[in-house]
């Protein structure tokens, strides 16, 4: 299997391990990126893109089922493999759960990891790409135009960068809670008082944008975040 093409976010406190198997990946042919904890590698996946991502469980800051929990808010179809000490099954079940795609228990050979890595990448293969146009009710969001077309007129609204962001994010939970921390810091970074209150204008000029559409809506859920609902 030719790999070159693909990009690997591996999140592993354990030094030597991380080393190991980013240099054994990047061997390979993977391009591999080596991250000590899990704050540092969701802010890599937030700024970068991945075809595949390898976390380990246990680690500082940001365990790994947290970050897999923040990630698939992000992206719904990024594979993800999860490294740990833990065999408990409730473990294993939450995992799968949070959205891992395969689990390996260490100690566990290169090989295996390769072979597993490959095999998703078979079945995932073209499933990766974000999506770029989003149909909410009688609009159309093209975020690559960032565009949002009302198909019954055919009118067109030019949205702000921010607004396309923050709009892709909630299509990509459509239906799900967007949760506001997750929202400030893929779009603005920072999670401080005021970009949560620069966010709230936004969100009331999106809902403006929508209006003529009663069937979709943005709702707040109360100390959580929001929801788009359609």
């Amino acid at each position: 299997m030719e790999n070159k093409e693909h990009k690997i976010l591996l999140a592993e406190d354990d030094e030597n391990l991380g080393m190991l198997l980013c240099e054994y990946l990047n061997a390979k042919g993977f391009d591999t990126d080596l991250m000590p904890n899990g704050e540092d590698a969701y802010n890599a996946f937030v700024s970068s893109k991945y075809d595949i991502c390898i976390f380990d469980v246990m680690m500082p800051k940001k365990d790994g089922f947290t970050l897999a929990k923040e990630i698939r808010m992000l992206n719904a179809e990024v594979p993800i493999i999860f490294l740990t000490a833990k065999t408990m099954k409730e473990d294993i079940l939450q995992g799968f759960k949070v959205g891992a795609d395969d689990y390996l228990s260490k100690p566990f050979s290169m090989e295996e990891l390769l072979f597993r890595i490959e095999a998703i990448l078979r079945r995932t293969s073209g499933n990766t790409a974000a999506q770029d146009v989003y149909n909410l009710g009688i609009f159309r969001f093209d975020t690559q135009k960032q565009q949002l077309i009302n198909t019954s007129n055919e009118s067109v609204i030019k949205l702000t960068t921010k607004e396309s962001e923050l709009l892709k994010l909630l299509c990509t939970n459509a239906n799900k809670v967007l949760e506001r921390n997750i929202a400030l810091k893929t779009i603005w970074v920072d999670d401080n008082y005021f970009n949560a209150r620069s966010m709230d204008v936004y969100i009331t000029k999106l809902r403006k944008h929508l209006k003529e559409d009663p069937a979709v809506e943005i709702i707040n859920v109360h100390g959580k975040g929001y929801k788009l609902v359609m």
